[in-house]
């Protein structure tokens, strides 16, 4: 018996931190079950490293951003990240 498995449509949206880079600004919330909510929990960053998952290296699990305002450094799950603003030029390594 032959069955037709054709295109398979995927609704789903990409989550936003697999295509993060060093240098990328973006908002980050304080918990990723408000993500996209009404809260005023967010502050905005700057990507600073990324480290991978355990499952998958080349998805980053943890994320370590600049607050753009304070300038604190923290280490933040990449899940509490909603969008990307504007990324920098690729030669932030370099800065």
């Amino acid at each position: 018996m032959s069955s037709d498995h054709g295109l398979a449509i995927h609704l789903e949206t990409r989550p936003v931190f697999l295509d993060l880079k060093p240098g990328d600004i973006v908002i980050v919330w304080d918990h990723p079950e408000i993500v996209g909510s009404d809260e005023t929990a967010w502050w905005m960053g700057q990507v600073i490293v990324l480290e991978g998952s355990a499952r998958n290296p080349k998805a980053p699990s943890l994320v370590q951003v600049a607050d753009v305002d304070t300038g604190v450094i923290r280490w933040v799950n990449a899940d509490c990240i909603e969008q990307i603003l504007m990324p920098f030029a690729s030669d932030f390594a370099h800065v």
